[in-house]
């Protein structure tokens, strides 16, 4: 008698636009890519994406850990820094055959699309980005808006109560008292991720140093950054502009770090002339 049958597992690999949960829509023969922030999904989106549907194939997703992607995809090594999330934006649009795309990150996907352009050229004629940051950590004479025991307390902070943290800091971030609503929307967002990959993901975020890729994005660049900003402010996307290869700046007349959802005209307006 023979050896016992083994069934041999084999592992298939899961498609990108599963993963990520992308959604396609609206029509032309260019791509548009629309990418969310730290602690939201694609709904951030939602004010601004459709102005674009009757000239662009609009493509939006969700960040792993974020939305209706598949979060038990999550690698806490792979998204420990935010090449993994570029990475992953790469592998989107290999699927989808993204070729000189217009892409739009809001805060760290700003510079999470720096990266994809950077490893995957073809991928996109321009990137607009809209409240970037490439480094949150004051250095010497750059000015990023934070000192290093900040960072470390936010972490902290989010790390022991991150519930706690999500309702303390999304009125912050959307800086618009007037419209709780908005920060009601930011608070659910942060609450719906896991605690663990958020704390992954925000470390990722706020430990960042991306100055040194500035100079290597070749593609033409439009920086929105909004009047007042407390966590990136009108002097960071001064910075971002000048040091990629072809910057472009407009400071939006909006507060808060959110404009595609307090300010969504002004954000529409703005790369309807860019593109």
């Amino acid at each position: 008698m023979g050896p016992p049958y083994r069934k041999k597992v084999v592992k298939v690999r899961m498609s990108a636009v599963i993963r990520n949960n992308v959604k396609i829509s609206g029509s032309g023969d260019r791509k548009m890519m629309f990418a969310h922030g730290y602690g939201c999904d694609q709904a951030m989106w939602r004010f601004v994406a459709p102005a674009f549907e009757d000239q662009f194939t609009v493509v939006k997703f969700d960040h792993v850990g974020a939305g209706g992607s598949v979060s038990s995809a999550f690698d806490h090594t792979k998204y420990a820094t935010l090449q993994g999330y570029a990475d992953d934006i790469i592998e989107i649009g290999r699927e989808i055959g993204l070729r000189g795309a217009v892409f739009v990150g809001h805060s760290v996907s700003a510079m999470i699309g720096a990266l994809a352009s950077i490893k995957e050229p073809e991928m996109f004629e321009s990137l607009v980005m809209v409240c970037p940051s490439p480094r949150y950590v004051n250095d010497a004479a750059y000015v990023g808006g934070f000192g290093q025991t900040d960072i470390e307390e936010l972490l902290g902070s989010l790390a022991e109560n991150y519930l706690g943290w999500s309702t303390a800091m999304a009125p912050v971030i959307m800086a618009n008292g007037d419209r709780p609503e908005l920060s009601e929307e930011l608070t659910d967002g942060f609450c719906r991720m896991d605690p663990k990959i958020a704390e992954t993901f925000a470390r990722a975020t706020f430990t960042s140093d991306n100055r040194g890729d500035l100079p290597d994005v070749s593609v033409r660049t439009l920086v929105l950054q909004c009047k007042e900003d407390i966590i990136a402010a009108e002097q960071v996307g001064r910075y971002v502009a000048d040091n990629v290869q072809n910057g472009h700046l407009v400071i939006l007349d909006a507060t808060g770090h959110c404009p595609n959802l307090s300010a969504p005209n002004y954000v529409i307006s703005a790369i309807g002339a860019f593109v």
